[in-house]
């Protein structure tokens, strides 16, 4: 297995933080070739601007720049996400970077025809998971609904592998959280990992 993990965290000493290394640990545990792209430690810029944009669809310049980014994505077989849900949804620095890295002749292709959708360009990655903290409760957060899970292992799936296997996990009620549940949830995520790293 060769995993890519994509962390986004602002803080060196959040609980996500300790989800990521835990799960790191995890995959290294099960035999697994990893690969960490922390994208506020690396300095990340999310924002797409205008020149960017132009070239977006131009398969011959829009890796400028991202060439590192692309060259994880095509070497692994395991995509693995770890962030805090903000606002029920992706932080805008993992955002950013699936605007900037999906790029068009990566992550999918341009349609050949009228009418016709994208096709799916990661059909080399065959795992995909989600592990991610959450202020909001369970219910509230299915009520609005999870917009930020539903992006990764709805959308990002699409273009994965058919049958691409998955996994998620997220303490709900991160705000009000305790040493307990948070010891709980790490336990939780340990299972979740090992369970979806063996098949």
């Amino acid at each position: 297995m060769r995993a890519l993990v994509v962390y986004a965290h602002p803080r060196p000493d959040s609980f996500n933080a300790a989800i990521r290394d835990l799960v790191i640990e995890r995959l290294k545990a099960s035999g697994a070739e990893i690969r960490l792209i922390d994208l506020y430690a690396d300095g990340f810029d999310p924002v797409m601007g205008q020149d960017e944009l132009g070239d977006h669809f131009d398969e011959s310049k829009n890796q400028t720049g991202l060439e590192a980014h692309v060259a994880d994505l095509k070497w692994c077989d395991t995509l693995v996400f770890v962030y805090p849900t903000w606002w029920y949804g992706l932080p805008a620095m993992l955002k950013g970077w699936l605007d900037r890295a999906l790029l068009p002749g990566v992550a999918f292709k341009m349609p050949a025809a009228p009418d016709e959708n994208i096709a799916p360009g990661l059909t080399h990655i065959s795992r995909l998971a989600v592990f991610t903290t959450c202020g909001a409760s369970w219910w509230l957060t299915q009520f609005v609904g999870a917009p930020g899970k539903r992006t990764i292992l709805r959308g990002v799936r699409l273009l994965c592998a058919k049958g691409c296997k998955t996994a998620f996990a997220a303490h709900y009620l991160m705000d009000s959280s305790t040493k307990d549940s948070r010891a709980a949830h790490l336990e939780k995520v340990a299972r979740k990992v090992d369970r979806f790293a063996k098949g």
